[in-house]
């Protein structure tokens, strides 16, 4: 047992050389160099003591950071941050020292120190609650679990009884008052008697419910209402007298727009005022320069002796008006040949509902059986359950035995690595002080550089190189002069650029003017030749109305007849609405004629506009627009219209 003459002077110098202590610019020698120093000019006794306490203190640090931490979140929360390494060294007298101090000498030192301070410490620390939970576990993870229970939990828990007198003296003197201590003696607790709980019953599977039998979806589900259908007729005959009117309104605006045969009228289209641009100048003279190169060279192929193509042109226009009629024609039964195999598709599509209709109940059937199998497949499974929870049930048996040797072979585990970890702590600890040492002669020599004054100003001469050793390297006084000279070299440039440009407009202007120029005398003889051409023509009489029909398209509309009556007969045996092919339920045969119609309305107008144009231009010969506003009109099934 320690006895000291003044255990708080003690303390004192323990905890002021600890706040003097920087572990990153001072290693744990040197500190107890200074403290061994220190204690000799104070002539202290006792010095081991001292020496020993701080050393216990910086080994073990991070052991007493964790109940020094949770001291000051839970009960010292208004406690000076200060005087953390007083707390620090009374934890380590505690733990580490109470066996060789003793109990009345470490209550010598507690009572020579703030009474309100080490009463709120101890009872923290001495809670048999905090030891053996959360201190216990927050050891653990530093060192091995059982060498923290054997060597530090155990003893301080037996202390616990001893140091609860004086922790209760403590509060009688905060509260002024003066009780006799007595010895009480130490009730060693008793293992808990528990009995064995009983392991917990698997419930029985409750047996599936059987669904309800479902009820068909209706038939109304795939017929579409009458209210539905009357609509589709009524938008039907409204969309016929939309295309009458807009087939009338057409007929008069050809009219209107119809080419006057007077010179005047002539003469006032061609003056009116355009603005052109140099693009359509350039663009037009281009066109003109074209034509008269082209009636300068059949003047000069005339002259050789060459034939007048217009015989040749008339009978290649009647070629193209023959071609034209076959492929409207070939049109004409491409159209057919579609509606018969819309008719077709609507057969086939019926025979498929009734094939549906077999596999339906040719599935039902299937489902039944799989739902019988199904519920044998059950029965066996909750078998095969109930003998599953009866080995479980024996299992749980033979499970305390199996643990007690888990634990026994643990223990033996912990007892083997417990020296390991000792060995390998003690060789961390002296490599963790060498690096220490090593860090401290580096600062010193860091700082050593550090304190050497150097000169920051640099006097730069401007005709001087940097003396890198590159090829095209020069002082910053050449380097200005260069510039200076790409300057004006890069404005001349500039200028004899800006002359250049202004040369260039003015012979593009003069290019314009003399464009302008040419196509204004071209335009008045195309105006005068125009004029000829329109007083010489004449009106041919009226060609042949309508398409004619050539057996084959004959052939198809006899054929697309006898396809509808068999497919209303297969319809009216069904009972059901005929649907078109890839369609919803709703969709009906009137619907989908509807559909069909729909985009006639803008044929009819975009046909006749074209045609006009056409005639207007003399792209098409007025027989061929004819026999093209008929084929349409016998398409469309709307009269044809005469272009006049």
């Amino acid at each position: 047992m320690v006895k000291m003459a003044s255990p708080g002077k003690h303390i004192e110098i323990v905890v002021q050389q600890l706040n003097k202590f920087n572990p990153e610019n001072e290693s744990v020698e040197h500190l107890l160099d200074e403290s061994a120093k220190v204690l000799q000019t104070l002539n202290v006794s006792d010095g081991t003591f001292v020496l020993d306490t701080l050393a216990g203190c910086i080994e073990y640090k991070p052991v007493l950071d964790i109940v020094i931490n949770a001291f000051f979140v839970r009960d010292g929360k208004h406690c000076l941050i200060s005087e953390r390494n007083l707390y620090v060294v009374i934890c380590y007298l505690a733990t580490f020292q109470l066996e060789e101090l003793g109990l009345q000498q470490f209550s010598r030192i507690v009572k020579s120190l703030d009474v309100a301070k080490m009463h709120k410490f101890l009872r923290f620390f001495f809670n048999v609650l905090n030891l053996s939970t959360w201190i216990k576990d927050e050891w653990s993870q530093i060192y091995d679990s059982l060498y923290v229970k054997e060597n530090w939990i155990d003893p301080l828990l037996e202390w616990q009884p001893k140091i609860d007198p004086l922790i209760k003296e403590l509060a009688d003197k905060l509260a002024n008052r003066v009780t006799t201590v007595k010895t009480l003696t130490v009730t060693k607790p008793n293992e808990f008697d528990l009995t064995t709980p009983k392991p917990r019953a698997i419930p029985v599977p409750e047996p599936i419910p059987l669904q309800e039998k479902h009820h068909p979806v209706p038939q109304s589900t795939y017929k579409p209402p009458k209210e539905k259908q009357l609509l589709q007729k009524i938008k039907y005959r409204n969309r016929r007298k939309a295309e009458e009117l807009l087939l009338e309104a057409n007929v008069n605006q050809l009219r209107c727009a119809t080419v006057m045969p007077e010179n005047k009228a002539l003469k006032s289209i061609d003056n009116v005022p355009i603005k052109l641009n140099a693009a359509a100048i350039l663009r037009e003279g281009a066109l003109y320069q074209r034509k008269m190169e082209q009636e300068l060279n059949r003047i000069e192929s005339l002259l050789r002796g060459a034939r007048d193509p217009s015989e040749f042109l008339e009978w290649q226009r009647q070629m193209r008006e023959k071609d034209l009629e076959q492929q409207l024609a070939e049109i004409e039964c491409r159209r057919l040949q579609g509606k018969l195999s819309h008719e077709e598709a609507v057969l086939a599509r019926q025979n498929v509902i009734q094939e549906n209709k077999k596999k339906a109940e040719l599935k039902r059937e299937e489902t039944a059986e799989l739902m019988r199998q199904y519920a044998e497949k059950r029965l066996q499974e909750e078998k095969e359950m109930r003998e599953l929870v009866e080995q479980v049930v024996e299992g749980h048996k033979n499970v305390k035995q199996a643990r007690m040797k888990l634990q026994k072979y643990k223990r033996q585990i912990v007892q083997e690595v417990s020296g390991e970890s000792r060995e390998l702590l003690r060789q961390a600890l002296e490599e963790e002080e060498e690096k220490i040492k090593k860090r401290y002669e580096l600062i010193q020599q860091i700082r050593a550089i550090e304190s050497l004054p150097f000169f920051r100003n640099k006097f730069v001469d401007l005709t001087q190189t940097a003396g890198y050793g590159f090829s095209g390297e020069m002082s910053i006084v050449e380097l200005r002069e260069r510039l200076a000279l790409l300057k004006e070299a890069q404005k001349k440039a500039e200028e004899e650029k800006r002359d250049q440009i202004i040369h260039e407009k003015q012979t593009k202007e003069q290019l314009l003017l003399d464009k302008l120029e040419q196509i204004s005398i071209f335009r008045a003889a195309l105006g005068r030749a125009a004029a000829l051409k329109q007083e010489e023509k004449k009106i041919k009489p009226q060609l042949t109305e309508g398409l004619v029909k050539n057996e084959r398209v004959l052939d198809l509309q006899k054929k697309i007849t006898e396809k509808t009556m068999e497919r209303k007969k297969q319809a009216e045996i069904l009972k059901i609405t005929p649907q078109k092919d890839g369609a919803g339920p709703g969709r009906s045969w009137e619907s989908y004629e509807n559909s069909l119609q729909e985009p006639h309305w803008k044929e009819l107008e975009e046909s006749r506009g074209h045609q006009f144009k056409m005639l207007q231009h003399g792209f098409m010969s007025r027989e061929t627009a004819q026999k093209m506003a008929a084929y349409q009109a016998a398409r469309n099934g709307t009269t044809s219209c005469i272009l006049r």
